[in-house]
């Protein structure tokens, strides 16, 4: 939470698309070596950055802007854009949904492999784990005790879509599956299974302890 003053700063800066620190007291009622202090702290906070105002004649003045970080303070709807947009392609076509999930893994898998190729497996799992991370899902690598590698996401970067539409899931391990497929993986955490994040066993092919081939469990708890 910010405090109420940077958060009318923001504000201020969202409406007007950016304003100098006078222009902001006036805004404001508070004094611009007040408004100053703010955005030296949001700016070191990365909310708020500034380019010279090239509008004005005589010595250049900075104008304040909100930076990515400072935008996202404000609401995004882009999960109900989303199902929207997938409710028509629905109603359009039955089979249209899983194309368009498909597209997207075997465009996120061209990516991946890119990635990975040519590393020994506990590499490809680590750097896969980063593509991952990338593309918001929080994720990590892990190595148990005895070995075994397990991705986890701490994050689900499309849970609204997923909690509508189950491709979303499916295609995920088919994705992680086709990223390593000198080894086996089994979804073992389930954030649809009301745990709370997505897990992946990873183990080598002809492991013991590997499961037997396709084999998906959930993890209890």
């Amino acid at each position: 939470m910010l405090p109420p003053t940077r958060r009318a700063i923001l504000v201020a800066l969202k409406r007007t698309g950016g304003a100098t620190a006078e222009e902001l007291g006036a805004g404001l009622g508070i004094t611009p070596s007040a408004v100053r202090q703010h955005l030296q702290a949001m700016t070191a906070d990365g909310l708020v950055q500034h380019a010279p105002d090239r509008a004005r004649a005589g010595r250049p003045r900075h104008r304040h802007v909100l930076a990515p970080a400072g935008d996202a303070f404000f609401p995004k709807r882009y999960g109900d854009l989303t199902l929207e947009l997938l409710a028509d392609a629905e109603a359009e076509d039955a089979g249209l949904v899983d194309r368009l999930f498909e597209r997207r893994r075997d465009r996120r898998l061209e990516r991946a492999r890119s990635r990975v190729e040519g590393r020994p497996l506990d590499e490809q799992v680590e750097e896969l784990a980063k593509v991952l991370d990338d593309d918001g899902y929080l994720a990590s690598c892990e190595r148990s005790d005895d070995g075994t590698l397990r991705i986890v996401e701490h994050n689900c970067a499309v849970l609204e879509v997923a909690r509508r539409y189950g491709q979303a899931c499916s295609t995920e391990l088919e994705f992680i599956r086709a990223v390593l497929p000198d080894a086996h993986v089994e979804r073992v955490r389930h954030m649809m299974s009301g745990q709370s994040t997505c897990a992946y066993e990873i183990h080598p092919r002809g492991d013991a302890a590997a499961p037997a081939a396709g084999g998906v469990r959930a993890e209890a708890g």
